[in-house]
């Protein structure tokens, strides 16, 4: 099984128990096959380098090393508009169409609330961890 995560996800998984870090727990476990792009991994650098809680340098690139070594990574060919009200959550929509998924997870409703777009489930870390994980 092929899964893009939004950004969220990692973010709530790195610093808080709950269903996104069980989502991160169950991708090193290699119980699914993260597929990513140089969009969305410049989008965890830039989020994790401006939360609020900071982590170092060494741990932003652990993280970053981590995802780039244990995943598909993609280069999206084809502009997808689908998401109208944060036009930048359509690299995630770019990323998953370009490494044939079968989910996203994420968080954002800007995301959810589409569902599914090319046959490609769009749920959350809750429903992920409950259809099979």
């Amino acid at each position: 099984m092929k899964v893009v995560l939004d950004t969220n996800v990692f973010i709530s998984g790195i610093f808080w128990k709950g269903d996104s870090h069980r989502v991160i727990t169950h991708w090193k476990e290699g119980q699914f096959t993260l597929v990513t792009s140089l969009e969305v991994v410049s989008e965890i650098i830039k989020v994790l380098k401006d939360f609020k809680i900071k982590l170092s340098d060494d741990m932003v690139k652990e993280w970053v090393d981590l995802i780039v070594r244990n995943s598909i990574m993609v280069e999206p060919k084809e502009k997808i508009a689908i998401v109208k009200d944060d036009p930048k959550d359509n690299i995630f929509i770019e990323t998953a169409v370009a490494g044939y998924v079968d989910y996203i997870i994420s968080q954002d409703n800007h995301l959810l609330k589409l569902k599914e777009f090319r046959g490609i489930k769009i749920i959350t870390p809750e429903v992920f961890n409950r259809i099979g994980n």
